[in-house]
């Protein structure tokens, strides 16, 4: 098989605003498959750890005997405790941990918007809510044909969730990439910053933010110029990933920008210092 076609089909190439495009490893079937089956494996044995813990507490020696003999109340709970591990799972960790869940970390996988964004509150609910479907013929215990065939079918790898929500799983390529020890190896000295972006508005509290992590985006901006354009955009969204994540803005995406972002960002926290000083 020709080069392009596997180009093609194993990476994902989005096209900014600026009319640079991106380019995202897609997850293969393997590694989503290895991934979502260390995730249930975690849920099937917090299932197991509550259903013990309210046999402890009702002194009960069997499964059975928690229905049977102890109170409503302890089944009650027990039964609201394991849905909420079983529903809220995925949804909960893809949001918190950024589009990743143990399996994915893991795996190096996460889960992006279409458009490359991170991944919202919206987005790790609704690509969740079909997961049911995605796993049938199981239930208890996923199957998936319905997703494997969708990802088959789909040409980025997306199952019924994706689709629906707008998502894909990338493979992280943290290790291609050099570390932001190898690259920003020397301190520049002049704090001078040009802004060369449409300037991006955005609402956070930006008091979380650190001196080294703003030290990270400075040395960046500084050496963009010395960046292709791919590897710019994709540096700076590298960089403004963490941190978004860090400070949950507020913004329009309308003249968005990573790079943007992170000038305004920088600007907005020596303000804050000078204030503060």
């Amino acid at each position: 098989m020709p080069e392009s076609v596997l180009a093609a089909e194993e990476t994902l190439i989005i096209e900014t605003p600026e009319r640079v495009e991106l380019e995202f490893s897609l997850a293969s079937i393997g590694n989503r498959f290895m991934a979502v089956g260390i995730d249930h494996l975690i849920q099937f044995l917090s299932i197991i750890l509550i259903a013990w813990f309210f046999a402890w507490i009702a002194s009960v020696n069997t499964l059975d005997g928690i229905f049977e003999d102890s109170p409503k109340w302890v089944t009650a709970i027990m039964i609201l405790a394991v849905f909420v591990v079983f529903a809220s799972y995925f949804t909960v960790f893809e949001w918190l941990w950024n589009g990743q869940t143990p399996g994915k970390r893991l795996m190096k996988l996460r889960v992006v918007r279409e458009d490359g964004r991170p991944l919202t509150l919206w987005e790790a609910i609704a690509r969740n809510l079909l997961r049911i479907a995605d796993a049938a013929p199981g239930f208890v215990i996923p199957i998936y044909s319905v997703g494997l065939i969708t990802i088959f079918l789909n040409r980025r790898d997306q199952r019924l969730g994706d689709i629906f929500a707008g998502t894909v799983v990338i493979r992280e390529r943290a290790d291609e990439s050099p570390t932001f020890a190898d690259t920003f190896t020397k301190r520049i000295a002049d704090p001078a910053l040009t802004r060369v972006q449409k300037p991006v508005t955005f609402t956070a509290d930006i008091s979380k933010i650190t001196e080294d992590e703003i030290e990270v985006a400075e040395i960046f901006l500084r050496r963009r110029w010395d960046l292709k354009d791919r590897q710019r955009l994709w540096m700076a969204w590298r960089i403004a990933l963490p941190l978004m994540y860090k400070i949950r803005p507020r913004y329009s995406e309308v003249d968005f920008t990573y790079e943007g972002f992170l000038e305004e960002l920088i600007a907005r926290f020596h303000a804050r210092q000078k204030f503060a000083g």
